[in-house]
């Protein structure tokens, strides 16, 4: 029956209650990206109670989870002393450790006085949630502003790639690498495209999209590349995945503001992306823009994001 409870945050009635969950269980669910079989879509929200013991007095709140989500949806006015019991109960713990899987004693008070019909709406308080607009830096140059540069063809075809290929690839185009090559830096010339979703790199004349395609399976990815090419995005139609040269053509040498070796004019919410590149003797490659480094996983399992690119006429 418990999975089955409800708790009313302002006008939303959020049910089922997960009593499974607990931020432990939630990073190992959510932070591998989806890896654990429970997580079944980027869709899929959890709803459990912790007790976050960060600031001077430790707090009963709501935790909305899913695989790119999390949020505290409501702080529940619960008697202080029970909610400092569960955190004593917690022991010694260390200082990156101050969120709690709430005890027996704090599920038994939610369920008598906050969950369901004979719930306390009073005892409920939701958290307001600031929205951010996220900082896409300075305005980019015109794409038809004269570039006086060195033009570089990066290799276009899909690839193998064995693991001691990598670092002939980022030495041999100087490809910034924090392992591989940290001294390297491959100097774009990037520019405002036509279209807001468009990012054109003159240097390379490729054009990219600004954003891209939500995690998931390289199918997924796939499926949203033939979507994207029948609607014609930004008015084109040979939309695909970067091989490896181009996708580490963009990596900056240094962390943005928003953690990741990218120039702030591409999106946050694509930190590592698939290329179009299989690992010999089995895997796909990927291209992480916040550890700044190529690494291969499996095609599905955990999954990554999609920046797609095309060749624009030189």
């Amino acid at each position: 029956m418990g999975m089955f409870h409800k708790v009313k945050v302002g006008d939303r009635v959020i049910s089922p209650i997960d009593w499974e969950m607990n931020p432990d269980l939630s990073f190992g669910t959510f932070e591998s990206w989806g890896g654990r079989e429970r997580v079944r879509n980027n869709d899929e929200f959890v709803y459990y109670f912790f007790v976050d013991n960060w600031g001077d007095e430790p707090k009963l709140c709501l935790m909305e989870r899913a695989v790119k989500h999390a949020r505290i949806m409501a702080e529940i006015k619960a008697p202080p002393e029970i909610v400092k019991k569960c955190v004593t109960e917690q022991g010694q713990s260390s200082s990156f450790e101050k969120s709690y899987a709430i005890n027996e004693q704090l599920k038994e008070w939610l369920i008598d006085h906050v969950l369901d019909e004979a719930g306390d709406p009073e005892l409920v308080v939701p958290r307001v949630e600031r929205i951010v607009k996220e900082d896409m830096g300075p305005q980019l140059p015109a794409m038809d502003r004269p570039f006086a540069g060195e033009m570089t063809a990066l290799p276009a075809e899909s690839s193998i790639i064995n693991d001691d290929g990598i670092a002939d690839i980022v030495k041999k185009w100087d490809f910034f690498e924090a392992e591989l090559n940290p001294s390297g830096r491959f100097v774009n010339s990037l520019a405002a495209g036509n279209d807001p979703g468009v990012i054109v790199d003159r240097r390379t004349s490729l054009m990219w999209q600004r954003d891209g395609i939500d995690i998931g399976s390289l199918r997924h990815i796939q499926r949203n590349i033939e979507e994207l090419n029948r609607g014609k995005f930004a008015g084109f139609a040979d939309w695909r995945l970067p091989t490896m040269e181009e996708a580490m053509s963009l990596m900056e040498p240094a962390k943005n503001a928003k953690g990741l070796y990218l120039h702030p004019a591409f999106s946050k919410e694509q930190p590592f992306i698939f290329v179009a590149a299989q690992r010999r003797p089995g895997g796909y490659w990927f291209v992480d823009y916040k550890q700044g480094r190529a690494f291969w996983s499996s095609g599905t399992i955990p999954g990554g994001f999609g920046r797609l690119v095309r060749a624009i006429d030189r």
